[in-house]
This record gives structure tokens, C-alpha cells and sequence, in this order.
């Protein structure tokens, strides 16, 4: 029994791993961190410091930036410029559809592996940060219900129902989870949530002013650094 943790270095995946940790123990919870040619490539330094905080093992994989050859996600290198705006305010204006900083499956790949790694090392679960916001509108389509569903499916099939996949946070909001990560313990100052590949939070790509929101939101002040503070009190 146990469970491998899709760990960004961001917010939400730190809160499954929190969740992981209560559940059974930090002995029966590997954390999975991955580099894919994303421009905040600092954010596996954050999965380094999050895994060492709830004192699980890190491992840490590659996905080859060539698979991701054509595409244009701005969330990758050498992309382009990450649009500076809410996911609320490009759904509001484009309606549905995705958002430029999509990576191809990205999710399906990470997932994949992480099942392989589960089943290698007898852990029978794998949980990632999927959660309302990022699947609203089909910005993120990696992140909705049915792709978890289905995902869900393929794991147990590929492994003899040996592994599960488990999407803990798929029913809240970015605020309930700040909320939950909270009640945990989570070390939010650890975390990364911005797409841009500087020292400091931009505090403007569509990321950074969801997480400003959700703390917003929740009455409280972020503890990371932003290259400008926001204003707390909005």
C-alpha cells in the first residue's frame, strides 16, 4: 500500500502530496518530478524542497523536449511570450478551448510513467493535482473528469488493477485548495506556480493571478516572493 505523487513544486501538487503523507505514512509515499523543456524549470529545485519538507523520496524524470516538436505552447522554450492574463479572463473571451500554455498530454505522459513507477516499486496508487479551474472551460483538457476517468481506466488496465489513479483535488477550486493545503501544513512558501523561469513570481501569467485570487479569496497574504506585491487587500 502506498502511493507515487505527481510533484510539480507547485501549490496543488504539494497538497497531494500532504494528503499522501497523512494517509500512509511518508516510508509509502514516492514523490515523481519531472523536466520537459518548460521555461520554470526552477520549479523541480521547489519539488526538491517539498519532498525533503515531508521527508518522502524524490524522483526525478525527463520527458524528451523532441516529443513535443510542433508545438507551440508558450509554456515551453524558445515558444514565445506567456499570454499575461487570468484563465477566467480567456475563457471569458475566447470561450472554450485551450490556452496557450498547453503542453500535448503532458498530463498522459507524466501519468504513464508514474503508473510504471508505482507498479515497479508495489505502491498502488497514483495521485495528481488536477482541480476545478484548471479543467473549466477545457483549458486544460489533461485535467477534466473524463480525462481522469478514462486515464483512470488505462492505469488499472495496463497494470491488472494493481494501480490506481486518484485525483484528489478534482472537485475544488484553486481557493479550496489553498483552504485544504492550509488545514495540512502544506509549505506554500516552497511552492512554485509561476510559468515564467525567473527568481521571483511575475504575478501576471495566468498561473501567478489565479494563485493571487486564491489567496485572495481566502483572506490571506501568499508567502512566496513576487517580482511586485500584489495588493493583498483587493
Amino acid at each position: 500500500m502506498g502511493q507515487v505523487v505527481l510533484l510539480s513544486g507547485g501549490m496543488d501538487s504539494a497538497t497531494c502530496l500532504a494528503l499522501a503523507v497523512r494517509k500512509y505514512g511518508a516510508e509509502q509515499v514516492c514523490a515523481l518530478a519531472f523536466t520537459y523543456g518548460q521555461k520554470h524549470d526552477l520549479e523541480i529545485v521547489n519539488a526538491r524542497q517539498v519532498a525533503h519538507f515531508f521527508d518522502v523520496k524524490l524522483v526525478e524524470a525527463a520527458i524528451d523536449r523532441k516529443i513535443f516538436t510542433g508545438s507551440n505552447s508558450t509554456l515551453l522554450k524558445g515558444n514565445g511570450d506567456i499570454e499575461e492574463k487570468s484563465y477566467a479572463e480567456i475563457i471569458q473571451e475566447k470561450g472554450t478551448g485551450i490556452v496557450d500554455t498547453y503542453v500535448p498530454f503532458r498530463n498522459g505522459l507524466m501519468l504513464s510513467q508514474a503508473a510504471a513507477l508505482a507498479y515497479s516499486i508495489q505502491l498502488d496508487e497514483v495521485a495528481y493535482g488536477a482541480h476545478k479551474d484548471d479543467a473549466a472551460g477545457d483549458v486544460y483538457p489533461d485535467c477534466s473528469p473524463g480525462f481522469y476517468q478514462s486515464m483512470n481506466a488505462a492505469v488499472a488496465a495496463g497494470t491488472a488493477g494493481k494501480v490506481t489513479l486518484i485525483a484528489p483535488l478534482i472537485e475544488l477550486n484553486k481557493a479550496g485548495v489553498v483552504r485544504l493545503g492550509r488545514k495540512l501544513g502544506v509549505p506554500f512558501e516552497l511552492t512554485r506556480s509561476c510559468y515564467e523561469g525567473r527568481k521571483y513570481a511575475c504575478g501576471k501569467c495566468g498561473t501567478c493571478r489565479d494563485r493571487i485570487k486564491a489567496f485572495r479569496d481566502n483572506g490571506l497574504k501568499d508567502p512566496i516572493r513576487y517580482e511586485k506585491e500584489p495588493d493583498w487587500d483587493k
